[in-house]
């Protein structure tokens, strides 16, 4: 059995053998001895997308790797980066510095600040993801078109992504054919709202080979 540990757009973690092309953690929510997840999904909200491969290391996933034979963090696998933001997970600043910086200052500019720190980022996305948000926001079909590439939508328990004006229903396995038109008055918003402002402000994540790059509106 696949360990449970790949992660959907709503920050839900599950279990198949499907990959993805990032990891990332919010901490250490496992057993390293089962090497099953705990009752609890995070214990920081830091939670962060990281790369899969960096400088040669290498860890027993959901085993035991902290220095002294502790759990250390959990690793989680996303499809792709826009699904990984979605989650509400944000760039490392160690592995994926660049990134990081790139999406900082991306946000940053959005709030018209001089600047944006990690820990300030942590707690605007906190409030504001689906797996932790009091209220979760909506927008009606024909405004779709006003939010970035890269959001996260839901319809009747499917996730879509938004890119060149497609909606691109998502999947473990990679993005399906694009749907046009079709969805209900009232559509979920996924990607966090301090996500969606980076984006639109050109922050631009990794998509999964599986997403068309064309428009073919």
């Amino acid at each position: 059995m696949p360990l449970q540990n790949r992660v959907d757009p709503f920050g839900e973690i599950h279990s198949t053998p499907a990959r993805g092309l990032f990891t990332g953690n919010r901490g250490v929510i496992h057993d390293p001895d089962s090497r099953t997840l705990l009752k609890r999904r995070w214990t920081s909200r830091a939670w962060i997308v990281c790369e899969c491969e960096f400088r040669g290391r290498s860890r027993e996933v959901m085993g035991r790797n902290a220095p002294r034979g502790g759990a250390g963090w959990t690793e989680l696998f996303f499809l792709d980066e826009v699904t990984a933001l979605a989650a509400g997970h944000r760039p490392c600043f160690y592995c994926r510095r660049e990134r990081a910086k790139r999406f900082s200052r991306c946000l940053a500019e959005a709030l018209h600040r001089p600047g944006i720190r990690a820990p300030e980022i942590d707690a605007l996305l906190h409030v504001k993801r689906w797996a932790s948000a009091r209220s979760r926001e909506t927008v009606e079909p024909e405004e779709l078109h006003r939010l970035p590439d890269a959001t996260v939508v839901a319809s009747g328990g499917t996730a879509y992504a938004l890119r060149a004006g497609l909606l691109l229903p998502w999947s473990f396995d990679g993005y399906g054919k694009p749907r046009l038109g079709g969805l209900p008055a009232l559509i979920s918003i996924v990607t966090p709202s301090a996500t969606r402002a980076a984006l639109a402000a050109g922050y631009q994540p990794v998509w999964h080979p599986t997403a068309p790059v064309e428009d073919r509106t």
